[in-house]
């Protein structure tokens, strides 16, 4: 199964263990904020700390795993093109565009997880801090830490082996109001296989 999904959109979809979720950034320079939980149970969900703890870094790559809230293994990343994506981030919203650029009504990636998840039942109780392929947070030595603009190339790709049957969320980010989409979103392609 593959789809693009248009820019600024959300995609949810069950990806059974052993298949492969494959995101490409069509572009280039595009964010695409990520959640993952367990199918039968999404009470079990991602967790960034105890990701963070595994990896022993804020940067995820080939190699890393996303862990749930009980520490067990949800996606393994089986290739990666880009190197380094977000785990500290987090989704833009309505609400933060406002406190943070004071603009109105420019919904984000939270908006878009709410319409992705309502499909399955689930709603803003169930939103955790995510994962953002593609995107850059640098941290300084002093702790100073921003968004960078986006510099994935067009095709770049992120592949994520399912590691037990798994709802995968995303918000093709419609963020515009900083660099991390270089202010102008554009369409990924999403595919399971396997």
């Amino acid at each position: 199964m593959s789809t693009i999904v248009p820019a600024g959109a959300p995609w949810s979809g069950i990806v059974r263990r052993g298949q492969v979720l494959r995101i490409t950034d069509l572009e280039g320079q595009q964010a695409v904020d990520f959640l993952c939980y367990n199918a039968a149970d999404p009470q079990e969900r991602y967790h960034a700390p105890n990701t963070m703890k595994a990896a022993g870094t804020i940067f995820l790559t080939t190699g890393h795993v996303l862990y749930s809230d009980i520490a067990r293994p949800i996606f393994t990343i089986v290739e990666d093109r880009f190197g380094g994506h977000d785990t500290i981030g987090g989704c833009c919203s309505a609400p933060s565009n406002r406190m943070l650029y004071g603009v109105e009504n420019c919904p984000g990636c939270r908006e878009n997880f709410l319409t992705a998840l309502a499909e399955h039942g689930l709603g803003r109780k169930d939103i955790v801090p995510n994962v953002n392929w593609f995107m850059r947070v640098p941290v300084s030595t002093d702790g100073g830490a921003a968004i960078a603009p986006g510099v994935s190339p067009p095709g770049c790709q992120v592949a994520l082996r399912a590691e037990m049957d798994a709802l995968a969320v995303i918000s093709n980010c419609p963020q515009i109001n900083n660099p991390c989409n270089n202010f102008n979103p554009t369409p990924i392609g999403v595919e399971i296989t396997g």
